[in-house]
């Protein structure tokens, strides 16, 4: 009896370091967790990677952020596009129209295309749309009218987009620089070319 007890003793104190061992391991491995220097245990890792989904990434999170960023610029760049297209035909469109009318029934080429040359405007002056100044200058001695149609072709030589400008009432000599704008994408880039002009 009394060799028992001693025994239950020593197995109850080996019982309570083998718990103060493990809990001591537990506190060891949160406390490696959450250091301040971001560095995790092995232990820490081996337990994630029996995770049957996946933690989140900071590397889609960027993605994602850079794809919203793309996507307000394009809304952006869009939208000034759309501003700079409005001011500039709210100021030509009547005399756009004339000249569509006035090419209507005109065949060939025209009677002006040596009066009329295109010279390329700057992107970064106009939002971004692909336009030409249509240079018309009035070499008779009468006042005249002009109507030139600009087109917009691919690098296969297809027409792509066609424009109509105009400049009316042109003293002898006189000049006039309507604008002929693509509102196609700037990829595959075109070629604007002066498919007609005619005087009237």
């Amino acid at each position: 009896m009394l060799s028992s007890t001693p025994r239950r003793r020593t197995a109850t104190a080996l019982a309570g370091l083998v718990l103060a061992a493990v809990s001591a391991a537990s506190l060891v491995s949160c406390s490696s967790d959450s250091d301040d220097d971001g560095s995790s245990s092995s232990a820490s890792a081996a337990v994630t990677d029996s995770f049957s989904g996946s933690a989140p990434s900071a590397l889609a999170s960027v993605k994602e952020s850079v794809k919203a960023s793309v996507s307000a610029l394009a809304s952006s760049a869009s939208a000034q596009a759309s501003a700079w297209l409005a001011s500039v035909s709210a100021e030509t469109e009547r005399a756009n129209r004339a000249a569509k009318n006035a090419l209507k029934d005109v065949e060939g080429k025209g009677n002006a295309t040596a009066d009329v040359s295109l010279t390329g405007k700057p992107r970064a002056e106009t939002a971004g749309l692909l336009a030409v100044v249509v240079n018309i200058t009035n070499s008779t001695d009468e006042t005249a009218s002009y109507a030139v149609q600009v087109d917009f072709r691919d690098p296969d030589g297809k027409v792509v987009q066609t424009r109509y400008v105009g400049a009316e009432d042109l003293k002898p000599g006189g000049k006039a620089q309507p604008l002929a704008i693509s509102t196609e994408p700037a990829e595959p880039q075109l070629t604007a070319v002066v498919t007609k002009a005619q005087r009237y």
